[in-house]
């Protein structure tokens, strides 16, 4: 969902005029009820009936157009000054609210749109794809239309580098509603994008219902899916190694802009440099995924995501060089494909292997995939907290054009040691997940059989009923 991903935020641009404190609150409550409604969102739709349109569609369906109103209200200025952090905080949990509706069935489509494996892992190679390629277009779009809207630093007379706050002040009426309107311009560009790709998707996708789960399934309360979706021992294993790794991208992706600024020295290039990082992952996503077809997907896991390590560890030790930055871009862009692509298409085979352990237990697919939505959230909000503090402590001037040397190697620390760590954690834990090739496949044996037996019976069931009714 490259929407939720775009960066920049309405709370601390300089157009919007929401104090730091303000803006802290409204991102922490968000996230906080963004993390709550993943499983809740996901049992509701494990719980919907199948229509004429699938199980999951319709929420795709009337969860996008009250999203796109959020989203564009969002960056709307009210004009009641006194209330504008309220105004914020409930269109943006409203907003968080509505795009966990479209996410998590959007995700889960994967297991219903066939039941072969390599489909399924075709079609998350698409989707991961494409989800790249969107968080490129959707930045470089916000990029061009508001690029113009930054407040820049200035000087103080002992020299410090320090945002002009001065500059607000002195802006004119018309400028700064100027500037609110390349805001609004821009939510309404991307939100039009969202649109056209909601409907593609509506369009184009069908659900398919496995045989099996047409059979008579006994009703299943919150706490029982939870509990037999969380005490799966490879979900739990999946979900460990995700986490750290997961956590590791995040914390380059958080901090690379302002690395890129104050400790590379490279001020104007951090956003071609972002974009070269995104544009590898676009291109480098198909070959993992006929990598993880020909050698296995525990075997991708640890060459894709471990290859960030070099260069991570170069970018520690070597000194301001654009080339050899733009180098370390494109070889991060290819881990960061793995990473993007590879626990994804892992998923699948973790509910594969429920369903054969737990055959009674259907519908179960969106609370994987809303956990799993759930725990990407959570490390986005370690990761977010982490470097908020870190820097914070380091001494960290806001909107500063230069910052202290401790500030330099905190965002080192941050950007190269911290997730160089995370990552060796996290293929330790993957090391421990027990679904390999010869068990997929195994499985995929006897899903097979299952999915047999139970059209066998299906067959004898209407041949039954055809009977009597004519007797």
């Amino acid at each position: 969902m490259w929407l939720r991903r775009m960066k920049g935020s309405p709370f601390t641009c300089s157009p919007f005029q929401v104090d730091p404190f303000s803006a802290s609150i409204i991102l922490f409550v968000g996230r906080a009820w963004d993390a709550f409604t993943d499983p809740l969102v996901g049992f509701c739709i494990s719980k919907s009936s199948w229509t004429r349109l699938g199980r999951l569609m319709p929420w795709i369906i009337f969860s996008t157009p009250l999203a796109i109103i959020a989203y564009f209200l969002i960056w709307f200025v009210p004009d009641f000054p006194q209330g504008q952090a309220l105004w914020y905080l409930l269109f943006y949990c409203l907003f968080e609210t509505l795009v966990t509706c479209f996410h998590v069935p959007y995700s889960a489509l994967t297991m219903f749109i066939s039941t072969e494996q390599s489909e399924r892992d075709s079609a998350t190679a698409y989707r991961m794809t494409v989800e790249v390629l969107g968080t490129v277009l959707g930045t470089a779009i916000q990029g061009q239309i508001v690029g113009q809207a930054d407040t820049p630093c200035l000087q103080d007379p002992n020299g410090s580098a320090l945002a002009s706050e001065g500059t607000n002040h002195t802006q004119s009426a018309t400028s700064l509603k100027e500037t609110q309107n390349a805001y609004l311009l821009a939510a309404g560009v991307i939100a039009s994008i969202y649109v056209i790709c909601a409907v593609i998707l509506t369009l184009g996708v069908r659900e398919q219902r496995e045989p099996y789960e047409t059979q008579q399934a006994e009703p299943m309360s919150f706490f029982r899916g939870l509990r037999l979706v969380m005490s799966h021992g490879p979900y739990v294993k999946l979900i460990a190694g995700f986490l750290f790794t997961s956590l590791a991208f995040m914390l380059v992706e958080g901090n690379f802009a302002l690395f890129c600024t104050y400790t590379l020295g490279f001020r104007n290039e951090f956003q071609n440099l972002l974009l070269a990082i995104m544009l590898s992952a676009t291109f480098t996503i198909p070959i993992w995924q006929w990598f993880l077809t020909r050698y296995g997907k525990k075997t991708a896991v640890y060459i894709g995501i471990s290859s960030a390590v070099p260069f991570l560890i170069l970018v520690a030790f070597m000194k301001s060089n654009l080339i050899i930055t733009y180098v370390v871009a494109v070889a991060a862009g290819i881990s960061v494909a793995a990473a993007f692509l590879l626990p994804w298409s892992m998923l699948p085979d973790v509910i594969d292997d429920f369903h054969l352990k737990q055959p009674q237990s259907h519908g179960t697919e969106p609370i994987f995939f809303s956990f799993y939505v759930f725990f990407t959230k959570f490390a986005s909000g370690v990761s977010l907290g982490i470097s908020t503090l870190s820097l914070d402590f380091a001494g960290y001037q806001t909107r500063g054009c230069s910052q202290p040397a401790r500030v330099k190697f905190t965002l080192k620390m941050l950007v190269t040691i911290a997730p160089i760590v995370l990552i060796l954690l996290g293929l330790l834990l993957f090391k421990l997940y027990p679904i390999d090739e010869e068990k997929r496949r195994q499985n995929k044996k006897d899903l097979q059989a299952l999915r047999e037996e139970a059209s066998s019976s299906g067959c004898s069931d209407t041949d039954s009923t055809e009977l009597a009714r004519i007797l």
